[in-house]
């Protein structure tokens, strides 16, 4: 059990929870960072989370649900207002509606999570601050000190578990509803130069197009959020070929970019894709969340053998990241 000590000051309307872990800082923050770890703790045993989004920078913002045994389902929200890379994470942590939204008629909390050496390995200071009396009492009689210590005896296997997120590994699919897929992928390389890698369209024609004999034979960004893009592939002395287009829904240079995604002449409705850059100890994790019109439209694009095509050219990306 990593949780050593509890403390609820209630002058200072504040709970702390210290706990120790064996393995290196580095380590632990990666944990906190990958989407796909935190689903394995975050929520207490029964009661798994899946993360739809996880902007861990400043300004960035996490909604997840928990699922419990009976399929019901608890909302809730971060917005990041303080990253120290390693070291610090400050939240604002609260309960959200199931499109997201704050549920007003909950407490909100500012959460503060500390990150150290040890002589040992490292150890986490989770520091949650309350408006009033009313609130810490409220919300430790829902049990939040004793989910939150069920939750956190669950890191121990997550942390020792390197294989399955490790920059080695290709990437990662899953599926996470009926209509929404989650891509993620350890790229060794900064945050920067991966964002440059896909809004340079001389670099772009060096890695996107998937299996060899492909070509990206047109790249048209989009300049401004509300613009178009349009990118053609063709295959090598043949005359096939094809285009998708889009718009850029959102950006926030270099984390975060929404778009949506069609293919040209093709009937049916466009995707929506948002794409995440967080760094972490081996490089950037990238993850591609993709949400589809219907479960048979997920299902068709899943066989087309799209994941395969995808390692393949982030492979490319990153190899030529070494090789620059």
């Amino acid at each position: 059990m990593p949780v050593t000590s509890v403390d609820k000051d209630l002058d200072n309307l504040t709970m702390t929870i210290v706990a120790d872990f064996s393995v290196p800082r580095a380590r632990l923050w990666d944990a906190y960072a990958d989407p796909r770890q935190l689903e394995k703790f975050w929520g207490p045993p029964g009661w798994p989370a899946t993360f739809l989004r996880h902007d861990l920078y400043p300004g960035g913002r996490s909604e997840y649900y928990m699922t419990g045994p009976q399929g019901e389902r608890s909302h809730g929200y971060w917005e990041f207002t303080r990253v120290e890379p390693g070291r610090s994470i400050e939240v604002l942590d609260g309960f959200a509606t199931e499109d997201g939204q704050p549920q007003n008629d909950m407490p909100s909390m500012r959460m503060v999570l500390t990150f150290a050496d040890t002589e040992t390995g490292s150890q986490l200071v989770t520091t949650t601050y309350f408006n009033s009396l009313a609130e810490l009492e409220q919300l430790i009689e829902m049990g939040m000190e004793e989910g939150t210590r069920a939750a956190m005896s669950q890191i121990d296997d997550v942390v020792a578990d390197t294989a399955s997120f490790s920059a080695d590994r290709g990437v990662d699919t899953q599926i996470l509803s009926e209509t929404q897929v989650r891509f993620s992928r350890v790229l060794r390389g900064t945050v920067e130069q991966i964002w440059r890698a896909h809004h340079d369209p001389e670099l772009l024609k060096q890695w996107l197009f998937g299996p060899d004999g492909w070509q990206l034979a047109e790249c048209q960004l989009a300049d401004t959020v509300g613009g178009p893009y349009r990118f053609t592939w063709v295959k090598a002395d043949s005359e096939t070929g094809f285009s998708i287009t889009g718009e850029l829904v959102e950006s926030d240079p270099p984390h975060r970019e929404v778009t949506t995604e069609a293919m040209e002449d093709m009937p049916g409705p466009p995707t929506l894709n948002v794409q995440t850059l967080i760094p972490v100890q081996s490089g950037t994790l990238l993850t591609l969340l993709i949400t589809y019109a219907t479960q048979e439209l997920r299902d068709a694009a899943l066989e087309t053998g799209m994941t395969d095509g995808m390692e393949l050219s982030y492979a490319r990306l990153e190899n030529g990241l070494a090789a620059a």
